[in-house]
């Protein structure tokens, strides 16, 4: 090769290489960190990998104030918050039944619901926080675009174990945490979509790319939820009685809407008498 021809081969070769970079940094870039897009990518990502703690705050940062994320982040952080809280409150309630199984050695059980009764108080709190703003949202529906979650409904074996008064190896306790809140979430999503009995049918309705539900369908879950959310803080419980009648004001709220059932008249009652106790104590 020439000297005149190397030159011109190394020439070529930069500009190739110029216009190889160039054509990259055209490529439209991905949002910016602190912009909704960047969080609602963000809670995608972790709610697909299982991270539902990670998901919250991604869609709580996202919820700050209104953007073109809202109408869908919203419902997406209500159920996965309730169902979280669930989560706990099915953990709490099995470790309570274990300590009254194991007499001998109730402690450890009693540290354990004691410990998941609090972490669903807490989140049962961020989700009423936000649920106020399921009023502002447009529209006689709302959107459920999150996707079928993961889990399974079933009982779980190692919880099961729990209430009979076996306390769980340390390696077990994870499992048990996970499979727990993921069964709460996912039936929480199955309620929210219509379908609490039917993981078939909600299967399909939550894997379509627009998924909606209308407004009573989801409220009458919310209403359940807050309901559930309600009985933590009884007085047996964690203790706070103006929390109780919060929790159920709500709850009445999201049933105003709700055509009037067997289903919705149980719910009631179940209010109602919550409300009852919280104003004797």
């Amino acid at each position: 090769m020439s000297l005149t021809a190397g030159r011109c081969f190394a020439l070529f070769a930069i500009i190739s290489a110029f216009v190889v970079l160039s054509s990259c940094s055209s490529q439209p870039a991905g949002p910016q960190p602190g912009t909704p897009g960047f969080y609602w990518g963000a809670a995608k990502e972790t709610f697909a990998a299982g991270d539902y703690s990670k998901t919250l705050d991604n869609l709580d940062n996202l919820l700050g104030a209104d953007n073109e994320y809202t109408a869908r982040a919203l419902p997406w952080f209500l159920v996965l918050s309730s169902g979280v809280t669930n989560g706990y409150i099915e953990m709490a309630e099995s470790y309570d039944a274990g300590a009254k199984a194991n007499r001998a050695d109730p402690s450890p059980f009693q540290k354990q619901r004691n410990d998941y009764r609090k972490a669903g108080g807490q989140l049962a709190l961020r989700f009423a926080e936000k649920y106020s703003g399921l009023a502002k949202l447009p529209g006689d529906s709302v959107s459920l675009v999150f996707g079928y979650p993961r889990g399974s409904a079933a009982d779980i074996a190692l919880l099961t174990k729990v209430q009979k008064g076996m306390m769980p190896l340390p390696a077990d306790v994870d499992a048990i945490e996970k499979q727990a809140i993921e069964k709460g979430v996912l039936q929480l999503a199955c309620e929210a979509a219509g379908a609490p009995n039917d993981s078939a049918k909600a299967q399909a309705l939550l894997s379509a790319p627009d998924a909606k539900v209308s407004m009573p369908t989801f409220q009458l879950a919310m209403a359940g939820a807050l309901q559930k959310a309600a009985d933590l803080y009884a007085r047996e419980k964690l203790d706070d009685p103006k929390k109780v009648e919060t929790l159920c004001q709500f709850a009445q709220i999201a049933l105003k809407g709700v055509p009037e059932s067997k289903t919705t008249k149980d719910l009631s009652a179940k209010i109602q008498s919550a409300l009852k106790k919280a104003r004797k104590s």
